[in-house]
């Protein structure tokens, strides 16, 4: 290990060390996480792109990397990890190397020795920055700040993929997709057609429309905006999670913005205001949708009740809906997983 720092752009500096393998400097937008479990699904969760993950649990990586299957993706989406402690010792019987081997191979630095507390009470106070992870002894002048590009172009995928046979088709656009979101559509039975973030698949026969997770600033994402624009006048049912959430609502002229600090953990209460029952959600987005801007036809059904920000809104007639929190969880609680077959039902209920 050698010594490295990690810097903010607001001038703040962390000491710690990264593998001798790691030198260099590797820039992203830093935030953090305060989940005890789950971080290879959050390593790997493509809403991560391009930003700097700190993990506030002092220890992470002591039940190791398991087998890919259980990924949110095929690879590391992390810019880079911040960690008190890393676990070289790890014991579990589906773990396959340790979480420092993972990132080396993968050229992921992984920065451990940082006082992960102070550095999440910094950007909680001050908000999220860009920072750089260096072993250089001359800190840059100029941070590349990634919510200034279309991240979800990065991690979309690049051509259609149908799986499933069920009676009715969903068009479910990847604008960064977690596995497991597939896994939960993949359950039900329902044909599903995955479709890059720009595919124009308006004029095609479907029943349905699903609307991804994904990285980034929504306001960066106008071509899958004019989609959604032309696939609503067809008032067909349409499901949004998390950025997916974020694009239905600036299709319908809403607008959004960015968070002091996001919300990234497995434990945030969320209430249904329908039935005033609170469920605990696993959330990681750092934009949120602006209440005041949703137009009349629009209920906000979710609350954060950390900070009351909009976490879902429904059509008070057309089968629309979406979350900001993510009912799939991988990592995090299974409590709101019913969405899923609301929105089966919700096929059914509107499909002849």
């Amino acid at each position: 290990m050698i010594s490295a720092k990690l810097a903010l752009k607001s001038g703040e500096i962390f000491e710690g060390q990264v593998p001798d393998r790691q030198q260099g400097e590797f820039f992203g937008e830093v935030v953090f996480n305060t989940s005890m479990v789950g971080y290879p699904e959050a390593m790997t969760d493509p809403s991560y792109r391009g930003q700097i993950l700190a993990f506030t649990y002092p220890l992470i990586g002591n039940y190791g990397v398991p087998d890919p299957s259980t990924w949110e993706s095929d690879k590391i989406q992390v810019a880079g990890i911040v960690i008190s402690e890393a676990a070289e010792h790890y014991t579990h019987r589906d773990a396959q190397k340790s979480i420092t081997d993972w990132c080396v191979e993968n050229n992921v630095p992984i920065m451990s020795g940082v006082d992960t507390r102070t550095l999440a009470k910094t950007l909680s106070h001050q908000g999220v920055v860009p920072g750089v992870i260096t072993t250089e002894k001359t800190l840059p002048k100029t941070f590349v700040d990634i919510n200034d590009d279309n991240l979800v172009a990065a991690v979309s995928i690049d051509a259609p993929v149908t799986t499933g046979s069920g009676k009715y088709t969903v068009i479910a656009i990847d604008c960064g997709m977690k596995n497991n979101i597939m896994r939960n559509l993949n359950a039900l039975p329902l044909t599903v057609k995955r479709v890059p973030y720009n595919y124009d698949f308006t004029e095609e026969d479907y029943d349905a429309l699903f609307i991804s997770n994904g990285p980034g600033d929504p306001a960066m994402c106008d071509e899958t905006v004019a989609i959604l624009k032309k696939a609503m006048t067809s008032k067909k049912p349409i499901f949004g999670i998390c950025l997916g959430a974020q694009l239905m609502a600036r299709a319908i002229g809403a607008t959004t913005y960015k968070l002091p600090f996001g919300h990234r953990a497995q434990n945030h209460p969320c209430l249904d205001e329908t039935t005033k029952r609170c469920y605990l959600t696993s959330q990681n987005h750092g934009f949120a949708i602006d209440e005041e801007s949703l137009p009349a036809q629009w209920t906000v059904r979710f609350r954060n009740l950390n900070d009351n920000t909009v976490q879902g809104i429904w059509h008070n007639d057309l089968p629309f809906f979406a979350v900001q929190f993510h009912p799939e969880h991988a990592p995090g609680p299974v409590d709101t997983t019913w969405l899923f077959d609301e929105f089966y039902n919700t096929i059914c209920e509107h499909t002849t």
